[in-house]
């Protein structure tokens, strides 16, 4: 996806990963299975479509080895071209909720079984009003950290000083992506 043209007409990162980095492409049925069979590991949601999951990614592979991570689970939200196949998706319609988007079962357990790190759902509408969906969410990228089936901490590993998904990653930002990312690979 390196340099392609997405489908909003956006130019994807380039990306360079090392060959042996920590990613291991998986279902969220796999994680679920994990977590209820009580195992500790890393887990990413994320896509490679992502622009901010495609902002970190190369940081937390670094990050990961530093650490001695070498392996992070990696459940894909979305299909080839951009479509849901995770979670479930809430838009506004005249003014009301409507659930577009029916997510999978796993993504059902894992909304309970990773209730207390992850985020509130909110959806904004054209206007800018915010509506509380009512549910957590999960997120892209979401890094979380699961020790004996339980989650103990979830990071985006975005810094705050990057404010658009595409610009460049200045040092500053590099600085502060390895800063949140070494803390959270350093959970235990």
């Amino acid at each position: 996806m390196n340099g392609t043209i997405n489908a909003s007409g956006k130019e994807n990162r380039t990306i360079h990963l090392p060959a042996d980095h920590p990613f291991v492409e998986v279902s969220g049925e796999d994680i679920v299975t994990k977590a209820e069979a009580k195992e500790t590991f890393y887990v990413l949601y994320s896509d490679a479509m992502c622009p901010w999951c495609r902002s970190v990614i190369e940081t937390a592979a670094a990050c990961a080895k530093k650490n001695g991570i070498s392996t992070i689970y990696v459940v894909d939200l979305w299909d080839d071209e951009g479509n849901e196949v995770f979670r479930d998706k809430v838009e506004v319609k005249d003014g009301v909720l409507t659930q577009t988007v029916k997510g999978t079962d796993a993504y059902a357990m894992t909304l309970t079984l990773f209730q207390n790190v992850l985020n509130e759902y909110t959806v904004t509408d054209v206007n800018g009003t915010k509506y509380d969906v009512g549910e957590k969410r999960i997120f892209a990228p979401n890094f979380i950290y699961v020790k004996d089936g339980q989650p103990v901490v979830l990071t985006e590993g975005i810094s705050e000083l990057q404010t658009d998904a595409r610009e460049e990653l200045s040092d500053a930002i590099l600085q502060d992506e390895q800063k949140i990312l070494n803390t959270f690979f350093q959970t235990k």
